[in-house]
């Protein structure tokens, strides 16, 4: 194939969509015979994503890789920032952290040139190996506060050598200001590197549009390659918490309730998009109690603060009112930190989170998490301790307290996720060895009560149709009418292509083909 030059897309703002659009291109190219994969050199998210090398990387990235067809990997997002508070955030370099930094220390201009050239070093690996990388940019393109300290926009542009394609939210108005402006406040030699504009989350009908387009031509120098209309019926993952706010907050009656505590620190909610689209449950997200009562099945998620966390649920009354509907006959499950908070307490004596040293958690499963600085990072392989169960019996077989059995089970028969944690939860000294999932590697996760009470550290657990089946299975009688689980995968390369082809109908693809392939 033709050797593409990188394109990136940069935003006049954050959340114009360039996630998303850098998402729709990854297909794009893939469809068109090319080999690209996505690259955004820092970015700032709680939603993060295991390599399979074991290594974390922001989920935004992990979901373009998948639209391009290839595995994501550590220098696709070489710096990634998780906030753990206004001010401060955990700085994971290359897949690994590296400790936590204050806003002022971090955007101080000492020492940011050992981090350019890591992520600099990133992306030439990644353009030896892959035509083209669609790169992404991050917030505005004219911040001029950080222009000597930013890693992420142009200066990756001009590193990469990458045609510049800004992107504008008409959706949220000015759009002919915030494109002119954001050009303006660029000096000349980046201007340069800008070859075309983009117009994102158009409503309307576009013949209204018509003479704006030429007008923007006009008064900016540089082509608009397409005008890309707000779409409702496709559905990918979301890179932020922003996300959140369009959420169902409310029980449904008819279907089985599940209800998503919303935490301060909430992390990897994309944990429960899978939920979203199965007709057999209604999933919203809440913090008050009296929603809370009305839910089947509860979900305590990821956090990236948990002992803060947890303190905020004793203080506004989530925690006792999730107690008290576990009590009423709801079923309690947790993810990561949410499992952490099922326990009977965490505890952090090293300040590794921060100043809280110990809480008690909500007391729902016998086990205690201590904080440790080592974060767990690794894709995982494993099956239902239940499951395993049930078959050993069958064969006259027992399961060993490590989770070993002379049970053989099948390849095909394993489930798929993976972890990123800090903490160690292990049982209380009474409490008897009952986790929730065996590893194929013979460790066992989390903790197992009974059908109503539960935790893990495998995100992405939902994301396997057997385990929701599990999770469901003592609801059949809400389940008679509401049809069945679908295929996750399936649907997800479904919405990739759906989105590629929305795109494609709307951009103007052989001028930014000319574009990444005519010489400056």
């Amino acid at each position: 194939m033709e050797k593409l030059h990188p394109i990136m897309f940069a935003g006049t703002g954050s959340d114009v969509g360039k996630s998303i659009i850098a998402a729709a291109f990854c297909r794009i190219f893939r469809q068109d015979g090319y080999h690209p994969a996505p690259f955004k050199a820092q970015n700032m998210a709680l939603n993060s994503y295991a390599t399979p090398e074991g290594l974390e990387i922001g989920r935004a990235q992990a979901v373009q890789a998948e639209a391009a067809g290839v595995p994501c990997h550590t220098d696709m997002n070489p710096l990634l920032l998780k906030p753990s508070s206004d001010c401060t955030a955990q700085v994971v370099l290359n897949g690994r952290p590296i400790g936590n930094r204050d806003a002022y220390e971090y955007f101080r201009v000492e020492g940011r040139e050992e981090l350019r050239r890591e992520v600099c070093s990133a992306y030439d690996r990644l353009a030896t190996r892959y035509n083209p990388v669609v790169l992404e940019g991050a917030g505005s393109i004219s911040e001029i506060n950080l222009r000597d300290t930013d890693l992420v926009n142009l200066p990756m542009a001009l590193h990469a050598g990458a045609d510049v394609i800004l992107v504008g939210d008409i959706d949220r108005g000015g759009v002919f200001a915030s494109v002119y402006g954001s050009l303006m406040l660029l000096r000349p030699h980046e201007r340069e590197r800008i070859k075309g504009i983009l117009i994102n989350k158009f409503r309307g009908d576009i013949r209204l549009f018509e003479p704006g387009i030429k007008m923007l031509e006009d008064l900016c120098g540089i082509p608009v390659v397409g005008v890309v209309p707000y779409y409702r019926d496709i559905y990918i993952e979301e890179e932020d918490s922003l996300a959140l706010a369009t959420k169902s907050v409310q029980a449904e009656q008819g279907k089985v309730n599940i209800a998503v505590i919303l935490l301060r620190h909430l992390s990897n909610f994309t944990d429960f998009n899978v939920l979203e689209r199965d007709p057999r449950v209604h999933l919203f997200y809440t913090n008050n109690t009296d929603e809370i009562a009305k839910a089947d099945i509860i979900l305590l998620p990821g956090s990236k603060s948990t002992l803060a966390d947890l303190h905020e649920l004793r203080r506004n009354g989530v925690a006792q009112a999730v107690i008290r509907a576990h009590r009423e006959g709801a079923t309690v499950m947790g993810i990561c930190g949410g499992y952490q908070l099922m326990g009977q307490e965490v505890c952090d004596p090293d300040h590794v989170e921060g100043e809280i040293e110990r809480l008690p958690g909500l007391g729902l499963l016998p086990v205690s998490t201590y904080m440790t600085g080592e974060k767990v990072t690794r894709q995982v392989r494993f099956q239902l301790n239940e499951e395993r169960r049930m078959k050993n019996e069958e064969l006259g077989c027992t399961i060993m307290p490590n989770g070993n059995s002379s049970f053989f089970i099948p390849h095909s028969s394993f489930l798929k996720g993976y972890e990123i944690h800090m903490g160690t939860t292990i049982p209380t000294h009474d409490a008897p060895v009952s986790p929730l999932n065996l590893l194929e590697d013979g460790r066992t996760d989390g903790y197992y009560v009974n059908r109503t009470c539960m935790g893990t550290y495998i995100h992405g657990i939902l994301d396997n149709p057997a385990f929701i089946d599990f999770l469901l299975e003592p609801f059949a009688d809400k389940l008679a009418d509401a049809g069945t689980a679908f295929d996750y995968q399936q649907f997800k390369e479904e919405q990739y292509d759906k989105l590629a082809d929305h795109v494609r109908r709307h951009i103007n693809l052989p001028l930014i083909y000319q574009i990444l392939t005519t010489h400056d």
